[in-house]
């Protein structure tokens, strides 16, 4: 469903800070799209962009297997902006020359502005304090013809460059990221001033598209709806609900691994307040008999996958009139489904795996244009109470895999009863909403303690609170030392069966958000 009449299409290199740059155009209420460096001139022309950005990237434009795109993308006129390595592939593309440099810049560099026109529209010319953020090992040595200096910086000549005649521009630092104090500036002046772009993205905008364009394609059809009562799926019902009223049914299968009271929560809002059709499956018990004697985590996964895809499809088909299946399928989901540079795929794509190909059924996935923040901002426009919109994300596999070897209702009982606790404090102290992700894990250890003046032998629990922004890496939250003590004396207090609290200080990568 192509809704956008304006867009800017960013090409990518292979940059780890590309999704940023999306993310801070939309920031300004500017659609933008991600795709491939070497996406086909027919294809750009089919998307027809405002404008386009050339993102940066870990090669050199030298390399016998450097990423480049189609140099004919130049003559559509179309206004293009490269960052980094995507100046430099310009500058190379236009017959200029990059070269190592002999002095690179990594880190923060200063501005010495040259021509306020373009990309430093409202800067002044020789502040002294415009601060960037490089990270390039190579840098422009001779200026392609028609182009000139508009920025320098210590060890960068043509740190921004421009052509005399046609809207193309380049800068060798990352405008994206938040060490370049002037960035937003810089995003903004391209997409407004030389794009011409107007700000039209909103999630009010988006709402009323996606209802209409939802409406269009399903007709008098029947949709299912795998309810989990996380984020995305519950915008996606609750988004489809608006579209399509009743021709939606949703199914909530309670696997037995949830937090405590998590699906009496689901069921009490979406049952009794949202007026959806959902149909509770009971399926506790099929799943620990499944998991009964299974430690290993990828076989716990794989187990509660197929019992999921099982136990809809049995139900899905109770409906001769189901034509569509929905999903919450978010825009880094699509990304990192596709390998850019090289032959990597970060992970493979699927909120739901196998449903559509086991059921047969036709796709509808109306988040999977935006990012979280923007999933979230949807929610709020839909009328979605803030407990539900702003809860922290919860894995597929539930507790499964948030307790480290067998699982037992003993095991689940003492981890929800931790779990409890975490949250509650979490909440109590503000931290809820400044971390990405906190929770308890049951370790499969224990160790030794004294309470009462008796020697106890029992569980350990691992607190895990991470800061992200979208998952993709994660560094561990630096909590007040009150509230890790509180959190550790009240679980050892009044869980029983745990006498010791560890605070896990790992950050991502190396390790993984979930401990399994």
């Amino acid at each position: 469903m192509n809704i956008h009449n304006e867009k800017i299409l960013i090409l990518d290199f292979g940059s780890q800070t590309t999704q940023l740059i999306a993310r801070r155009i939309r920031e300004q209420k500017v659609y933008c799209e991600i795709h491939p460096f070497n996406l086909t001139l027919d294809r750009i022309k089919e998307i027809a962009p405002n404008g386009i950005i050339l993102s940066g990237g870990p090669k050199s434009v030298y390399d016998k297997d450097a990423p480049k795109s189609d140099p004919a993308l130049f003559d559509l006129e179309i206004p293009v902006l490269g960052i980094c390595y995507g100046a430099q592939l310009m500058t190379l593309q236009f017959g200029g020359r990059v070269e190592k440099a002999v002095k690179r810049e990594f880190g923060k560099a200063y501005l010495d502005i040259q021509d306020t026109a373009g990309l430093f529209a409202g800067m002044e010319i020789g502040h002294p304090e415009y601060q960037v953020w490089m990270s390039h090992g190579d840098r422009i040595e001779e200026l392609a013809p028609d182009f000139f200096v508009t920025a320098v910086s210590t060890h960068s000549p043509q740190a921004a460059i421009r052509h005399r005649d046609k809207p193309f521009v380049g800068v060798q630092f990352h405008p994206e990221v938040a060490h370049t104090l002037i960035g937003t500036d810089i995003l903004r002046n391209f997409i407004f001033g030389i794009c011409g772009c107007k700000p039209l993205w909103t999630m009010q905008s988006f709402v009323d598209t996606t209802v209409a364009a939802v409406r269009d394609k399903v007709g008098t059809g029947r949709v299912i709806c795998a309810l989990s009562g996380g984020v995305d799926s519950s915008v996606v019902a609750a988004l489809l609900h608006r579209a399509i009223g009743d021709q939606l049914t949703c199914i909530y299968v309670d696997n037995g691994l949830m937090r405590s009271g998590e699906t009496e929560s689901v069921l009490r809002f979406f049952k009794e307040k949202s007026g959806l059709h959902v149909i509770h499956i009971d399926a506790r018990r099929y799943f620990l008999d499944e998991l009964n004697g299974i430690s290993d985590p990828e076989v716990k996964r794989k187990k509660i996958g197929y019992g999921f895809i099982k136990i809809f499809e049995e139900e899905a088909k109770k409906f001769g009139d189901a034509k569509y299946l929905a999903q919450g399928t978010l825009y880094p989901d699509v990304i990192e489904s596709v390998s850019f540079v090289g032959d990597t795929v970060i992970k493979s794509h699927h909120n739901v795996g196998g449903l559509p190909e086991v059921m047969k059924l036709d796709l509808i996935e109306p988040l999977r244009e935006l990012f979280k923040d923007e999933v979230r901002n949807v929610g709020l426009e839909l009328g979605l109470p803030e407990e539900a919109i702003y809860r922290q994300p919860f894995p597929g596999p539930g507790l499964a895999i948030r307790i480290l070897g067998e699982i037992t209702e003993e095991r689940l009982t003492i981890l929800r009863q931790a779990d409890v606790i975490v949250l509650e404090e979490m909440k109590r102290s503000g931290y809820y909403r400044k971390t990405w992700q906190s929770f308890a894990v049951l370790l499969p250890i224990q160790t030794v303690g004294v309470m009462g003046d008796e020697r106890t032998y029992e569980h350990v629990i691992a607190l895990r609170c991470v800061d992200s922004i979208d998952a993709m890496t994660a560094d561990w939250s630096k909590l007040p030392y009150d509230l890790l003590g509180a959190i550790s004396n009240r679980v050892i207090n009044e869980v029983r069966g745990v006498n010791r609290v560890v605070y896990d200080i790992s950050s991502k990568p190396p390790s993984t958000i979930e401990w399994e």
